[in-house]
């Protein structure tokens, strides 16, 4: 059967198995059989270089991390409510990444789940409901978080208790004071209208919103604002998180401030479903006192191990550092293209976390920017989009990504972008 008619086909049954609700990716969706490294392959064994999956962080395939799962799973896999060491062990190396004031974990399955968890601290901590995210975030999948996930495009996004922010525009030394000034006076409107807060949730690189990194430290007079209406902050770490943004494992940490709540999604496990919500110790003494937690296979054996080796290769091949340095030759690349291509207006990000954004002028260049996607998808890069224009191309390739595929990546998209001038 000729490749598009196999790939046609395998839409079909798709649809008719799975249902209308779920969406692929690109005009011309893929279907890839093996991944190693930066790499997927199609069932044509053509490769593709991935520099966009953030979930197969240290790559896909790692055989530390495949090994620990298979070793793992040949010995021990049940649920967390027996006793089990390497758990234990995790929790403790994992913790002291943080700043010591944040000593508690609790793991769940999912970054859905692990933010869902965090809402739930949130409310009983504070007493109130009202929760401040970005105006195209995305937080998760569970009703609570598709209620302040307004990136999915819902008829109705957000509830009464949701107030919507502005991203944090590049602003110089005032975008710290302009963000910090809108969170503000979401909070104000919420206590005008009889809501108590509970939570200021963000991507701490605010990424759906079109990646915003800089200036360092900007978010931390948000999250003062924060709490000063009496309300607490959650770090969304499952993108930024895990060496991506090149300064320490933590997003946050690019904003010198100490989170009361950070979650972290699959990552963790190089894509095994693990996830966690980190703590104050104070706010889970007073959850746990009010209420109880229960997940039957979040922090299971199997998933403990593949997330210890993730921890261990990020360290021993010096991911973090490579993020930095990848990242950084990465950006200084496109914004050499951006010399050349008036669409491009503005390159951002922090490590290999990238935002390009293209317009015409003052217009977005939303067109654009799909077409471009899917001429690199043509021509095996994987890239997307993100932005409430959609005109921003989200870069987050696996941390092992290096000077090779930045060389690819650059090259494909000058030329796409040449083509796309032309016609």
């Amino acid at each position: 059967m000729p490749v598009q008619n196999s790939t046609q086909a395998m839409i079909e049954r798709r649809n008719r198995l799975l249902g209308p609700a779920y969406r692929l990716f690109y005009e011309e969706p893929v279907q890839f059989v093996r991944g190693e490294g930066v790499w997927l392959y199609d069932p044509a064994g053509q490769r593709y270089l991935d520099a966009y999956n953030n979930v197969a962080c240290v790559g896909h395939s790692h055989p530390r991390v495949v090994e620990a799962i298979a070793k793992q799973a040949a010995t021990l896999n049940t649920h967390t409510r027996y006793l089990h060491e390497t758990i234990l062990d995790y929790a403790e190396r994992l913790l002291a990444t943080f700043p010591a004031e944040i000593g508690n974990i609790m793991f769940t399955c999912t970054g859905s789940e692990a933010n869902d968890l965090a809402l739930r601290v949130a409310r009983t901590c504070t007493g109130g409901t009202g929760i401040v995210v970005t105006q195209t975030a995305y937080h998760g999948v569970t009703g609570a978080l598709a209620e302040i996930s307004p990136s999915l495009n819902l008829p109705d996004p957000t509830a009464p208790h949701v107030r919507l922010v502005p991203a944090p525009r590049p602003a110089g030394d005032k975008t710290g004071e302009i963000f910090a000034g809108h969170v503000r006076a979401a909070f104000e409107d919420m206590k005008k209208n009889g809501i108590r807060p509970a939570a200021l949730l963000v991507d701490t690189i605010f990424s759906s919103d079109g990646v915003f990194a800089d200036p360092p430290g900007f978010l931390a007079a948000a999250v003062e604002a924060a709490h000063a209406a009496g309300a607490l902050f959650i770090a969304d770490e499952v993108q930024p998180g895990f060496g991506r943004c090149g300064d320490g494992l933590w997003g946050f940490a690019r904003h010198k401030l100490i989170p009361d709540m950070v979650t972290m999604g699959k990552p963790m496990g190089n894509g095994h479903p693990i996830a966690a919500m980190a703590a104050k110790p104070a706010l889970l003494k007073e959850f746990g006192a009010r209420s109880r937690y229960f997940n039957t296979f979040g922090g299971n054996p199997v998933s403990a191990a593949a997330a210890t080796a993730v921890l261990d290769v990020i360290e021993q091949e010096g991911l973090t550092e490579n993020a930095k340095r990848a990242g950084a030759d990465l950006r200084e690349r496109l914004n050499a293209l951006r010399s050349r291509h008036a669409l491009i207006s503005d390159v951002r990000g922090a490590g290999l976390f990238i935002g390009v954004e293209l317009r015409h002028g003052d217009a977005p260049a939303t067109k654009e920017t799909a077409r471009l996607v899917n001429r690199m998808r043509e021509r095996h890069v994987l890239i997307s989009a993100a932005g409430p224009d959609g005109n921003v191309l989200k870069i987050r390739p696996p941390l092992v990504f290096g000077t090779e595929h930045a060389d690819l990546l650059v090259e494909t998209l000058d030329q796409a972008l040449r083509e796309i001038a032309t016609t």
